[in-house]
């Protein structure tokens, strides 16, 4: 069961959440904070993965409670869910261009829409996760979804792509927001040309008149030939790139002409989507017909895309391939942080293990039993550290004891996961015995 925080003294919304919720009991326990230190204080102990952030509340620093999950992106993440007073209001949270963000709604679209955020959320909770709490699932991961002609899908099928590459690490900030990007424009692209079937000039006539583009894609919508069109999303994620591809039910367009501008004019209201998308990521694509495109992500390689906050003080040391990093029964209990490299893990002159920035630390059992170093690290390429005594971490523990709860966590759902491992690997010499 997921926790999710409400940070709302709206009775309107208190109520669409707790009859929402009551349809997914199983799936989610909603948690009410009505004051600004409240929600903060459940953020940063609970880590919970769905933010229900209310800006029609007066009494509550919505815009405070964004800005501390923004501070630490390594601690927080998962989902927004923000509730605006007006339209006007939800365009500029929408224009704060936050990741966190995974849909802004009015009250009136929030009333409408709760029940199948839920089921949307629930459907894909594997990709709304706080980093390090379940493994990474493989190297190689292939799927799809189907996308009804609804901005709100598109909006959150981003997020939870998005969301997922970054939590596992394979994309950093930059990737973040090339990657968000480009599938907004080209998902908008295939819900607005592809299957509404709205040309640049209908489009430009219909926005100079005065009109909102989500009414003109209702309008379209209401004829049989555009209702039951769908789009189409593929995602496959490598060890070096991953890979995305886009297909609508559309007609297609020229997309060779649209292909050699280059340089999106900024000055127009919209039409740039094209040029922008092959300004942020690589290989741009598409079929013969036009309605199908695919783009690719170079993914980070042993590289953090962030580092926690309490330890963004200290300097990281840079470790020479084949260099040493501890050894041994050696007497120390420092913690390092895996910012970039991997590191190869020697037990009595045996490689056992190499450790990379997804395992985040190196040299937690010492550091938590206070005990002599269990094995050897040393550096199988060029890469960086940081280093922190003991005593020093500690004092930033007290000071911020939401991280100790964290560590406590991912130790623990790192021993777990070796007891699954343990399990699998004695089934598979059990059937080995009974097939001798």
């Amino acid at each position: 069961m997921k926790k999710l925080l409400v940070a709302s003294a709206n009775s309107e919304v208190l109520n669409v959440v707790k009859n929402g919720c009551l349809n997914y009991s199983e799936y989610f326990e909603p948690i009410f904070c009505p004051e600004t230190e409240e929600a903060l204080s459940f953020v940063d102990y609970e880590l919970p993965e769905i933010k229900i952030l209310d800006f029609t509340s007066s009494d509550i620093n919505c815009h405070l409670i964004l800005e501390a999950i923004r501070s630490d992106p390594w601690l927080h993440n998962g989902g927004i869910i923000a509730v605006a007073g007006s339209p006007a209001e939800a365009q500029k949270i929408e224009d704060l261009k936050d990741p966190n963000i995974l849909i802004v709604q009015t009250m009136y679209s929030f009333k409408q829409n709760f029940n199948g955020l839920l089921r949307s959320l629930i459907r894909n909770q594997q990709f709304l996760f706080n980093r390090g709490m379940q493994e990474r699932i493989g190297t190689d991961e292939r799927g799809f979804f189907v996308c009804d002609n609804n901005p709100l899908d598109i909006r959150l099928y981003t997020a939870f792509l998005v969301n997922y590459l970054y939590c596992t690490n394979r994309i950093d900030d930059d990737g973040r927001f090339a990657l968000q990007s480009t599938l907004m424009e080209l998902l908008t692209n295939a819900l607005e040309h592809g299957n509404c079937g709205i040309s640049y000039e209908e489009k430009s006539e219909w926005l100079n008149n005065g009109g909102t583009i989500l009414d003109l894609i209702n309008k379209k919508l209401l004829q049989p030939e555009y209702a039951e069109r769908k789009i189409h999303i593929e995602y496959g994620i490598g060890r070096e790139m991953s890979t995305f591809t886009i297909k609508d039910d559309g007609e297609g367009f020229d997309w060779q002409s649209r292909m050699k501008d280059d340089t999106p004019d900024m000055e127009e209201a919209h039409g740039r989507g094209i040029a922008l998308s092959k300004s942020l990521v690589s290989g741009l694509r598409y079929n013969d017909k036009g309605n199908e495109v695919s783009f690719d992500i170079q993914n980070i390689k042993n590289m953090a895309n962030s580092i926690p906050g309490i330890m963004i003080p200290f300097k990281a040391v840079e470790y020479k391939k084949h260099e040493i990093v501890c050894r041994q029964n050696e007497p120390s209990n420092d913690l390092y942080f895996i910012v970039s490299g991997r590191y190869g893990v020697y037990a009595n002159r045996k490689l056992i293990s190499v450790l990379t920035p997804n395992d985040m630390f190196i040299g937690e059992m010492a550091f938590l039993l206070n005990d002599r170093r269990s094995a050897t690290i040393m550096a199988a390429e060029d890469g960086k550290l940081i280093r922190i005594p003991k005593t020093m971490f500690l004092n930033l523990i007290r000071k911020n004891p939401h991280y100790g709860l964290f560590l406590s966590k991912l130790l623990a759902q790192r021993v777990i996961r070796q007891n699954r491992r343990t399990l699998e690997l004695s089934a598979e010499i059990a059937k080995l015995k009974e097939s001798n």
